[in-house]
């Protein structure tokens, strides 16, 4: 359930159109639904915002489906799948009509939603090398109702290449900066725009880089304020922090305009 459908049903009773009985018994639905292998968490949206994610990596094929059609017997319209293989996204029953974007590794049940505003998030990256984790990010935030600009293989090596698109930077509400190397971007971008700034170190690097570690201390290390850092890789949680950030800027923008 939704906030805006609690409002509405809590606007019905006060009116009269339903009684405090039925109320009391769609409001008390079980918080989660126990299958088994999995406690699906069907009031997190309601809680949280943004509703549960089905964590593809070490679940077979059969319990993503399974805990998917729980999901979708809840309520929820769109259903996002992370870190989910090839493979894995053949075997799920057609009835779920899976849309698999392989670069990103997820898989979304039910249709992405309209943008919620006119805010948007710019996805920027040092390298190409960097595309997967960017586009899990990218997906990630769009399946949450976010406006999303991607600027790819924009890093400090040919820093021109990220100047000459500086508008489209100022003009967000949140910067992803994905990098892995130094991860110098994230520090370059956190100087140049006045809205938050999410950086994620990726495993792309030589030798000292240690699989991210280098671009991980360095984006922590950063002297640019208004940086904030996510784990090695981690796009899915990049788009997520994006989105509430993103969001919850209109909500503030909005109640400024009303006053």
């Amino acid at each position: 359930m939704k906030e805006e459908e609690l409002r509405q049903l809590l606007t019905a009773v006060k009116s009269g159109e339903m009684n405090i009985e039925d109320a009391a018994a769609r409001i008390k639905t079980e918080p989660f639904v126990d299958i088994g292998y999995a406690k699906v968490d069907t009031h997190r949206e309601l809680r949280q915002g943004i509703a549960e994610v089905i964590y593809g990596a070490g679940k077979t094929a059969e319990q993503i489906g399974g805990i998917a059609r729980t999901m979708l017997d809840a309520g929820q319209k769109t259903i996002l799948i992370t870190r989910m293989s090839k493979r894995k996204a053949a075997k799920l029953p057609p009835e779920l009509r899976l849309t698999y974007h392989s670069d990103a590794r997820i898989g979304i049940v039910g249709a992405i939603p309209e943008p919620v505003g006119d805010g948007k998030i710019v996805i920027v990256t040092g390298g190409t090398s960097d595309f997967r984790v960017a586009e899990e990010a990218a997906i990630t935030a769009e399946a949450f109702g976010n406006r999303v600009e991607r600027l790819y293989d924009a890093g400090v090596a040919g820093i021109h290449r990220l100047l000459a698109h500086v508008d489209l930077l100022m003009g967000a509400n949140v910067v992803i900066a994905i990098a892995g190397m130094e991860g110098a971007l994230a520090s370059v971008a956190g100087g140049l725009v006045q809205c938050p700034v999410i950086a994620v170190p990726t495993s792309v690097g030589y030798g000292v880089a240690k699989g991210g570690k280098a671009a991980l201390f360095s984006m922590l290390s950063s002297c640019a304020s208004g940086v904030s850092v996510v784990n090695i890789d981690n796009g899915y949680g990049a788009g997520y922090l994006a989105s509430i950030i993103n969001q919850r800027t209109q909500g503030v923008k909005g109640q400024r305009e009303k006053l």
